[in-house]
């Protein structure tokens, strides 16, 4: 009877071992939705539906052993794991999540894009929501139209079904984060449109400050901007861009026509980063008002001047590098 009992338990012994330490699971992507609040035998029943575990006995005895908190949300699995790599995941909450990476310098258009290409619904539904979703800045600037220059450029990591409410909420609390370590304060609206015109006309961040103080003299003195990103811009809102500038979008109406129209445009023209943030806060002090922007020209940098005569000369210079490029 003992050398049964003995054998029995040994047996148990094996098969205790065998649901927990035999790895188990889906050879190819499976995924499983734990939503919030689901009682602990009600995760095991789904992880044995879905083909993740052997047994719901044995992930139920396995709660009961180690215990912690299983986190809703929704996982992914591709192999076979052992048991307990299975329950640390959910007490980890290593959830599936999708990487967005958004450069600074995009815009609206340029970001609804990224989220449509990464699975996150239409383009247009994101575009809808950041005008819906405007009072998540009303405290910052409240005559924005929309959340454009307010979704902080950075990498994000979402749910497949983040809303993009959910993702322009976590956009703008981004910035709110980076705002503050700036110590931006005061004019939002001001501050964060001139950063988006600073942030388009040059990718060298020692010159922003340059460029930003060339488009606070111009302001002070009543000039136009002049700066092109503001054009191609309100052809984006027309949707009648067509990959560069003609003379007869310098004579459009629209207010983002820096050229035809003085002062700021009515708003942000892309997200800026924390360069451009600072640039716009703290512009260098100088006496420029006219320059040839390093995005344009082939030598790399950009080009500065306090008077006509030498922006005259820049753009020459300017001209002759694009023939000794080949592009003319």
């Amino acid at each position: 009877m003992r050398r049964f009992l003995f054998l029995l338990l040994i047996a148990a012994i094996a098969v205790v071992a065998y649901f927990v330490m035999a790895p188990f699971g889906p050879s190819s992507q499976t995924f499983v939705e734990i939503p919030p609040g689901t009682p602990t035998t009600k995760i095991a029943a789904l992880l044995q539906q879905g083909g993740i575990i052997r047994s719901e006995l044995a992930f139920d005895v396995m709660h009961k052993i180690e215990g912690g908190t299983l986190k809703a949300g929704e996982y992914r699995f591709d192999h076979p794991v052992k048991l307990a790599e299975v329950y640390r995941r959910l007490v980890q909450g290593d959830v599936y999540t999708i990487s967005v990476t958004i450069p600074e310098g995009s815009n609206l258009f340029d970001i609804a894009q990224r989220f449509q290409d990464a699975g996150f619904g239409p383009k247009q539904e994101f575009l809808a929501a950041a005008r819906a979703n405007v009072s998540l800045i009303a405290d910052l600037d409240p005559q924005a139209a929309n959340l454009e220059g307010y979704l902080f450029p950075d990498t994000y990591r979402f749910a497949p079904h983040a809303t993009p409410t959910e993702i322009q909420q976590a956009m703008v609390d981004r910035f709110r984060q980076e705002a503050k370590k700036l110590g931006l304060h005061g004019d939002y609206h001001r501050i964060v449109t001139l950063a988006s015109l600073v942030e388009r006309e040059t990718p060298i961040p020692a010159e922003r400050p340059l460029v930003a103080s060339v488009f606070v003299n111009r302001l002070a003195k009543g000039m136009p901007l002049m700066t092109d990103p503001s054009v191609i811009y309100a052809d984006l809102l027309a949707g009648t861009y067509r990959g560069t500038i003609y003379e007869s979008d310098l004579q459009s109406d629209s207010p983002y026509n820096t050229y035809k129209h003085a002062g700021l445009p009515p708003g942000p023209i892309c997200s800026p980063g924390a360069n451009s943030l600072r640039a716009a806060m703290h512009p260098a002090q100088t006496d420029y008002l006219y320059f040839v922007a390093a995005s344009a020209d082939p030598s790399g940098k950009s080009r500065f001047s306090a008077t006509l005569a030498q922006h005259a000369h820049d753009v020459a210079a300017y001209r002759k590098s694009l023939r000794d490029a080949g592009s003319q």
